[in-house]
């Protein structure tokens, strides 16, 4: 037995949760148990209420070039193999990648003067998912886990935050509650995985092993409850009634129509896309799609068209298909990234890194459509008007989804915070 090994009675309590995670990891038969948190919220009808923003954040992971998007620079050298095309707006002009996106410049809010000090992708990435600059000494939300915080879940069953890409290096809550962590979906055509108890297990008997791995818990919890114990808890029942939840099928892309999977193209990004709507249509708040590959230091222009077409793709579908459910007047979609490329050609037909400035673009609740923001100079290399520090973007945000965003929030250390940073909203974006 573990008390005649002499360890003290901590150890022995700290020994019998990892016995309880083990026990829920394998005789249970149930990994999403590990991510799945949240507390029970009644769920809303309908999901999407009227006024009730959801957010679709999507994550161009190593820097996209703006000047191969949504910044072009015609006639310069530094433009490079890139033509720049005519969008819907008149005089305003992109990529000759993003043929979709320019067709729908009208709903769309270009920030062309985003800066920046971060050159660093782990830090500029933190920096444009939490708002604030990377720390050892904590780890702060990102606007997902403060959106959820503020606002809370709308379904009962369903998570309020879920993350499609790998996920590497998210902050997740950050010091907020643990169960406002977003829930990983890796792969969309897979869905969220090991949502069943194993064959051999009937229901009654699931149940029961539910209910001795609570037992063998009850000891450390009475000791040592407290409000991140309780967060565990909680993603346990949590999880266990999703599993026999009919909202489980929100993450099965399969159930839609081959035409509408072939609209969003037959990508990972596309394919999170159509996801992400699936989920905010059932009562998902908040969902960040990944995109990478951005980080194009060599061979750029052979690189960059089918990376930039898979973006135009999905994301022109995503505000499509919003659009014709009529969800885009309440869904927020934020297309970011870390920071911009180098205006210059590097050696190897590449662009480096760029912090001095860079693109994003903002559409659908909240915001204003048919607007560019802002203004580089003439190579693209410094902003020449109305800068926007990521503080700036991301408290836009806060508006445009009616976040608090002047309110002080407290962290665990004392510190101040505020949703979005403490920047200044882009007045003329927003409806």
């Amino acid at each position: 037995m573990i008390g005649t090994m002499g360890i003290s009675s901590v150890d022995r309590l700290l020994s019998r949760r990892a016995l309880c995670g083990h026990l829920a990891r394998t005789a249970l038969g149930v990994t999403v148990l590990d991510t799945l948190v949240g507390s029970a919220v009644g769920r809303a009808a309908p999901a999407v209420p009227v006024g009730d923003v959801s957010v679709i954040f999507l994550m161009m992971r190593g820097a996209m070039s703006h000047l191969d998007t949504f910044d072009p620079k015609p006639g310069r050298e530094e433009q490079g193999e890139t033509k720049a095309i005519q969008t819907k707006t008149p005089g305003v002009l992109f990529g000759e990648h993003v043929p979709k996106l320019a067709g729908m410049s009208d709903r769309l809010a270009v920030i062309r003067a985003m800066t920046t000090e971060t050159g660093a992708h782990e830090q500029g990435t933190y920096l444009m998912r939490t708002s604030y600059s990377q720390l050892n000494s904590i780890v702060h939300p990102s606007m997902g886990s403060w959106t959820l915080h503020v606002q809370g879940k709308r379904s009962r069953d369903l998570p309020g935050y879920v993350l499609v890409g790998n996920g590497n290096e998210h902050p997740g809550a950050g010091f907020l509650d643990a169960s406002l962590t977003p829930v990983p979906v890796a792969d969309p055509k897979l869905g969220l995985e090991n949502t069943t108890h194993p064959a051999y297990l009937s229901e009654k008997q699931f149940r029961r092993r539910l209910v001795l791995a609570d037992r063998i818990d009850r000891d450390f919890k009475q000791l040592y409850g407290g409000p991140h114990i309780a967060a565990y808890d909680q993603m346990y029942k949590d999880a266990t009634r999703l599993l026999g939840s009919v909202d489980l099928e929100s993450f099965d892309i399969s159930k839609e129509p081959e035409a509408i999977r072939s609209r969003y193209g037959d990508t990972t990004f596309g394919q999170g896309c159509l996801l992400a709507r699936r989920l905010v249509e059932a009562g998902v708040r908040c969902v960040e799609v990944e995109l990478g590959k951005w980080d194009m230091h060599q061979d750029i222009f052979e690189a960059l068209p089918d990376n930039v077409g898979t973006l135009d793709t999905g994301m022109a579908a995503l505000l499509d298909d919003l659009a014709e459910r009529g969800l885009l007047k309440n869904t927020l979609v934020v297309l970011a990234t870390e920071f911009g490329r180098t205006p210059e050609i590097n050696k190897n037909a590449g662009r480096d890194h760029h912090p001095a400035v860079f693109s994003c673009v903002l559409a659908g609740a909240g915001i204003k459509g048919g607007v560019v923001h802002g203004a580089s100079d003439e190579r693209g290399f410094h902003p020449d008007r109305d800068g926007v520090t990521v503080a700036d973007f991301n408290t836009t945000i806060a508006v445009a989804a009616g976040l608090p965003h002047q309110k002080e929030f407290s962290a665990p250390n004392g510190r101040p915070f505020k949703i979005g940073g403490g920047g200044s909203p882009i007045a003329n974006v927003l409806a």
